[in-house]
Parts: C-alpha cells; structure tokens; sequence
C-alpha cells in the first residue's frame, strides 16, 4: 500500500483505520481490567472463581474502594529523626505485607508465616532501635518471581 496520493485516499485510509486502532484500544482497556481484577480480589480477601463475571464498572469500583481504604501515606514531621521515619517506614511496611502476604500463592504458607515471624522479630529486637547505628538494616534479597509462560501478554507498557 502506496502513500495516498489524493486528499480522498487520506479520509478513505483514516476510514478504513479507525475500526482497527479501536479495537487494540479496547483490548488494552479489556487486558488491563483483567489484570486489575486479578490484583485487586486477593487484596480484598475475595475469592477470585466467585468474581469470575465482573462488569468493568464493579472492578473499578472495587479498586476504588481498595485504594481509599489504604490509609494515606504520612510523610515524616519536619522535625522527625531519619531513623524514627525509617522505623515508621518499617512498621507500615510490615502490617500491610501481614495483610497481603497471606492472600498471595506465590508463596506456600508456611514459609510466608516464618517470613512474617522473622520480620516481626527485627522490629521487636530493636536492632536499630537502640540508635547505635544510624543506618537501616540491609534490605532482603529479593523473592525471584515464578516464571512467565510463553504466550502469555508479560508487561504492559503504554508506549
């Protein structure tokens, strides 16, 4: 296919697009609220196969109402120790991922509860509570995440 060589071409080939371009444009709407569904319901603690029709609005809703629970991040008073907004930090870190933690199947149940245990034990044992060091602890290695099958649509990315 040529360029069009006449204003007519242009308003014919605009025509003959605009039906393709919206229909990728809906399936990335669709695919996101997909996506945003499996995010959400093991947030609410909701059972993902009683939620298998969702109209696109209830999931927008639903995250809404997710995200407006989510108390709101205080930033650190002007006056506040580094190491007081580390361990605030800390702290809400650790009871949003005892929340989380227990919905997510990435983990085996066991082992996220020895995690939480761990993590509970560092805040309690005061490793840097005490102040002789001002630095945090060095943060856990990272959790490999599982595999991504092939086929399957990876990351979204908008451009």
């Amino acid at each position: 296919m040529g360029l069009p060589r006449r204003v007519g071409d242009a308003a014919e080939l605009r025509k003959s697009l605009k039906p393709l371009l919206e229909k990728r444009r809906r399936a990335r709407i669709n695919q996101s609220l997909s996506q945003l569904k499996g995010l959400v319901l093991p947030l609410l603690g909701a059972e993902t196969s009683n939620y298998s029709k969702l109209e696109k609005a209830d999931i927008l809703e639903m995250t809404v109402r997710f995200l407006q629970e989510q108390p709101a991040s205080s930033c650190p008073a002007v006056g506040a120790e580094p190491l007081d907004s580390y361990l605030e930090g800390y702290r809400a870190c650790l009871a949003r991922l005892a929340r989380v933690l227990p919905a997510c199947t990435i983990l085996e149940p066991a082992v996220s509860a020895r995690l939480l245990e761990h993590l509970r034990r560092r805040t309690a044992s005061g490793d840097s509570v005490d102040g002789s060091s001002q630095m945090p602890p060095p943060a856990p290695a990272p959790v490999p995440s599982p595999p991504v099958p092939p086929g399957s649509p990876g990351l979204w990315r908008p451009w």
